[in-house]
């Protein structure tokens, strides 16, 4: 296809994202559809993928978020944290992120992330801690813990492009877990210097102005925990800990008859199941109504993410797999003239495909041509986190619905959005020390 036909294709989505972000809320994922509409239309482009599994993920676990919610389960969580953090409040910006890591890497999956959003937004807002900086942090941590997961779709892809060359599992994390958690603690340190505090940010203010936010503390101040919510909160916690535990062990994995043989039900549907059963013993146990999950703030926000999800995941697959030959093979052609370049590479594939997997697949391979050391590559394999660098993922459009102070926001150019700085801070160092490791070896 023709570069010039490309680039406009290229701005059309920037552009319609940009139009989106500017109407706010599920606007972005309406015109996200329109930009579908388009590209039908006028390139005569098929539709591409629609990333359902995500969308039913969302919305299984803000329905059991929605149902602790009602039933007091925030509030017995936030104020389980805040007897830890309370007399260092800016510690959720350590605590968070490196919590987040830690489950994603036994689940295998950055989708755990949702179920730990909403404590971890409420806890900081009720400290007065700008939620942006432990949000943004953790939804990209939940991205990086892929490359330290032993049981990650990508991790299997690496294994098995390393594997011929002797390269164990055991090496690649070797390299990967210190890198990842040093690249934590250092994004961590920035991050908490970012933006202005919260008493002192003018979106913010505005919110708590117009009465659309309660003041920190309020509810704290007003709201006693209930036997129900501290029910309703280690239910929840269970599930949790349930779909960790899955993904690190397969013993746990429920094996089903699927066309003539056993196989392993797929995390993804796991999880599906797991917080969707969640929400049902919170109903049952709990004494909340069933019909009051969808009046709750987690549910509302969650619903609004999946539709900007929809459309606007819809439109940036339909781009890509347009287009992805050449875009994907010209950065490979890069990769080859200088070596370092896989880093970056492997970086702009996982940001224009959104995914970790692709990335591995397309760059690795390129490499491991060039003669390139094993540990080398695994060095430069957390540059994937560049998944985040365009804000079409639902866990960041998720994010910034969540965040009712305002502070956590996609910018009017788009690429300016909060999560923009740790996916950066993450790759550099990451990358960084992975080399220095390498090196060591």
């Amino acid at each position: 296809m023709d570069t010039a036909l490309i680039l406009l294709q290229g701005l059309m989505v920037i552009g319609l994202i940009a139009v989106g972000v500017h109407y706010k809320g599920m606007a972005i994922g309406l015109f996200g559809a329109v930009g579908v509409l388009l590209f039908v239309l006028l390139f005569k482009i098929a539709p591409g993928s629609v990333p359902v599994n995500a969308m039913l993920i969302i919305m299984a676990v803000v329905t059991a978020a929605g149902a602790m919610q009602l039933a007091g389960g925030i509030d017995y969580l936030v104020m389980l944290a805040q007897r830890v953090i309370r007399r260092f409040p800016r510690q959720i910006t350590y605590v968070a992120p490196l919590t987040t890591y830690g489950f994603c890497v036994g689940a295998g999956t950055g989708n755990i992330y949702y179920s730990l959003m909403p404590v971890i937004y409420e806890v900081s807002y009720a400290n007065k801690v700008r939620p942006e900086r432990p949000l943004a942090l953790s939804a990209t941590a939940g991205q990086l813990a892929i490359t330290s997961s032993p049981v990650s779709a990508a991790t299997a892809a690496m294994v098995g492009l390393m594997a011929p060359l002797g390269f164990k599992i055991t090496d690649i994390l070797a390299i990967t877990v210190p890198a990842s958690i040093l690249a934590i603690l250092v994004a961590a340190f920035v991050m908490s210097r970012r933006g202005k505090e919260l008493e002192e940010d003018p979106e913010y203010l505005a919110r708590l102005a117009a009465g659309e936010i309660a003041p920190p503390g309020a509810d704290a101040q007003t709201k006693t925990v209930t036997a129900e919510g501290k029910r309703s909160a280690l239910i929840f916690l269970a599930g949790v800990v349930f779909i960790v535990c899955a993904g690190i062990f397969e013993a746990l994995r429920p094996m089903v008859m699927s066309k003539g043989k056993m196989v392993e039900v797929d995390l993804s549907q796991l999880i599906q199941i797991t917080m969707f059963t969640v929400a049902a013993l919170i109903t049952a146990l709990c004494k909340i109504k069933a019909g009051d999950i969808v009046k709750s703030p987690l549910f509302d926000s969650g619903m609004v993410a999946v539709v900007a999800l929809f459309g606007v995941a819809w439109m940036a697959n339909t781009f890509i797999a347009a287009n992805e030959t050449v875009i994907v093979g010209g950065l490979g052609e890069l990769a080859k003239q200088a070596p370092i370049m896989i880093a970056v590479a492997l970086f702009a594939v996982a940001a224009i495909t959104t995914s970790q997997s692709s990335a591995t697949f397309s760059i690795i391979p390129i490499g491991i041509a060039l003669g390139l050391a094993p540990a080398t590559l695994a060095a430069m394999w957390p540059a994937v986190v560049g998944v985040f660098l365009l804000p079409t993922n639902g866990a960041q459009i998720a994010t910034v619905e969540l965040d009712r102070t305002g502070t956590t926001r996609i910018g009017a150019a788009v690429i300016n959005h909060s999560f923009l700085l740790p996916v950066l801070l993450y790759t550099v160092v990451a990358v960084g020390a992975g080399l220095g490791l390498a090196a060591l070896r």
